[in-house]
């Protein structure tokens, strides 16, 4: 029998760990994650995959086992991926607390690392968490977790632009290996020889639609709504452009003698990377999120583009659920570059 890597996600969301690590190879057998609408995202997109809609602070270690005996071949490689929300650790994030329930799932998620020893953990956040108070430290006790098991590990903080995902998203990646020493990929893009994708690679060939529609034959090329003033402020932002191109009666009052926040109220340019998608990534007041040259925000398809879904991938929920799910997702093209290194390792070590 072949021998294979066995993807459990924890934290699954929507699935894009999952995707770009099916794309790398790798057989997707497991999901667990507390939203339900992301669950089933998962669900419909990952259909021989079983999914778990639960807490994992619910979900004991003898279940994980107990799946892994009775679904795996004894010669399968296991990988935990723990992509633990991010909120309590994102700059992004201006009322952060010590106290966040949700600053624990790291160390919820390396109980399953402790009970099951996988052959892989893959974990990817925003880059403050290693920051986090050192009275909670769950990157660092992690870290020390890990040690203390035998792992080899790698971690560094690094840019989806390297990728090819048109995006200036920054995001720490650690992979850990019980089979020798690992590394983190090369950039495949370098912004010169290899240039970084842009949002006109992916996105300029989907039909127009106005704000507040959706397209007949697309599926979730839909956007959100606008209102009058928000329709006449966007006119007057050309491409590229953002509120400092209005007209004085355009103008928030906030906004009059406030010179940050410039991507609120923005469009996007053709020829550069989208900015860093959020979860309001369709919302045309909460980021750089005008379409470059429609007066609309992004709609749910192109958004999913931008982080790199494939365009037949399929998502579940209310418009602003949909936005939430693809801002949170690990962008599948940069989860690919880095379990191609993984299944490298996985190869070597069979050989040996």
């Amino acid at each position: 029998m072949k021998k294979k890597i066995k993807v459990f996600d924890f934290f699954s969301g929507c699935g894009g760990t999952s995707q770009g690590f099916k794309q790398a190879g790798m057989d997707i057998v497991f999901g667990v994650d507390i939203n339900k609408d992301a669950g089933k995202t998962f669900e419909i997109n990952f259909p021989k995959s079983y999914f778990l809609n639960i807490d994992i602070r619910d979900l004991p270690v003898s279940d994980i086992l107990g799946f892994i005996n009775g679904n795996s071949h004894k010669d399968d490689y296991i990988l935990f991926s723990g992509c633990a929300p991010c909120q309590p650790f994102s700059s992004q994030n201006k009322n952060k607390k010590d106290d966040d329930p949700r600053i624990d799932l790291l160390s919820e998620f390396s109980r399953f690392v402790r009970g099951v020893l996988p052959d892989f953990v893959f974990v990817e956040n925003v880059p403050g968490i290693q920051k986090v108070s050192k009275k909670s430290r769950p990157f660092l006790g992690f870290i020390d977790t890990l040690e203390e098991l035998g792992y080899c590990y790698e971690y560094k903080i690094l840019p989806a632009l390297w990728f090819g995902v048109p995006q200036k998203r920054e995001r720490l990646v650690l992979v850990a290996s019980k089979h020798g020493s690992v590394r983190l990929p090369l950039a495949t893009h370098d912004g010169k020889i290899n240039p970084y994708s842009t949002v006109r690679d992916w996105i300029y060939d989907l039909p127009d639609v106005d704000a507040g529609s959706v397209h007949p034959n697309i599926d979730d090329h839909e956007t959100a709504k606008l209102s009058s003033l928000n329709i006449e402020r966007i006119k007057a932002t050309p491409e590229g452009g953002g509120r400092e191109h209005w007209p004085e009666r355009l103008l928030l009052e906030c906004h009059k003698h406030h010179t940050g926040h410039t991507d609120v109220y923005g469009r996007l340019s053709w020829d550069k990377p989208a900015s860093s998608l959020t979860t309001k990534c369709i919302s045309y007041s909460n980021g750089r999120f005008g379409h470059p040259a429609q007066n609309r925000a992004l709609s749910v398809r192109e958004a999913a583009c931008l982080q790199t879904f494939p365009r037949d991938y399929k998502f579940f929920g209310s418009l602003q659920s949909k936005a939430r799910q693809i801002g949170n997702a690990v962008p599948p093209l940069m989860a690919e570059v880095i379990g191609r290194e993984i299944v490298e390792i996985f190869l070597k070590s069979c050989i040996r």
